[in-house]
């Protein structure tokens, strides 16, 4: 195996996590998930992860809510599904770091970024928790920001569906699929690859985005071999 890139960002959704449940966690999903990551590891790839809690929480769902405590909620439910993660990867044999953008010390590392690539250098999957730490941005806006602080070539963006479309392929069965877009376009269009401060974000710090299903976990190693598993936007 040859990667593409030296240095990823994986976002992963909380609902990918939760599997045919859709809420909590489903340990076969995860451990599917967590092959394709190890393998990758292995190939020499340097493996940052950032976790949604949808899952578990959704701060836009949560009624009449104070927003910003509803957004800390839901930064706690990413911590969960960052921990789960590394302990699959754990008992993989993989080397795991855990970071949180809110200070857990006794369960987490408090994220530093010197201390995060570092980790990277030395092989070490690095899983960032709580978002940015801020309420109002999104666990999309995080993986843009993670991805630039630690000079990520490309974030990997397992979703739900194989790409990105011109509208929803779940609704529209005449949905055309785009193997490449730029992030001109997906503002213009208003498609919903990420929120538009992350799809910024990306753009001004001139990092690509792929967008590919993790319906089937494989698609993770293929993208860092970099095969046409999806939609890139650039």
């Amino acid at each position: 195996m040859c990667p593409k890139y030296k240095r990823v960002l994986l976002k992963l959704s909380g609902e990918a996590l939760a599997g045919d449940k859709h809420f909590g966690l489903d340990y076969s999903v995860i451990t599917n998930i967590c092959e394709n990551i190890k393998k990758c590891a292995e190939s020499g790839v340097e493996v940052a992860i950032v976790v949604g809690g949808g899952n578990f929480w959704r701060g836009r769902s949560s009624g009449g809510m104070d927003r910003t405590r509803a957004d800390h909620i839901g930064m706690l439910g990413t911590a969960m599904n960052a921990l789960a993660v590394a302990d699959v990867l754990e008992n993989m044999g993989v080397y795991v770091r855990v970071q949180t953008a809110i200070v857990m010390q006794q369960v987490a590392e408090p994220y530093i970024r010197n201390r995060a690539v570092r980790h990277l250098e030395k092989g070490r999957v690095v899983i960032f928790g709580c978002g940015t730490g801020n309420p109002f941005f999104s666990t999309d806006t995080a993986s843009a920001l993670r991805a630039a602080e630690i000079g990520a070539q490309i974030i990997l963006k397992a979703t739900m569906v194989n790409g990105v479309y011109d509208k929803d392929p779940n609704q529209h069965n005449d949905a055309v699929k785009y193997d490449e877009i730029t992030f001109d376009e997906v503002l213009a269009k208003g498609l919903k690859v990420m929120d538009s401060t992350a799809a910024s974000m990306c753009k001004d710090n001139d990092i690509p985005i792929l967008v590919f299903n993790l319906n089937k976990p494989e698609n993770i190693l293929s993208a860092v071999l970099g095969e046409n598993v999806g939609t890139v936007v650039k």
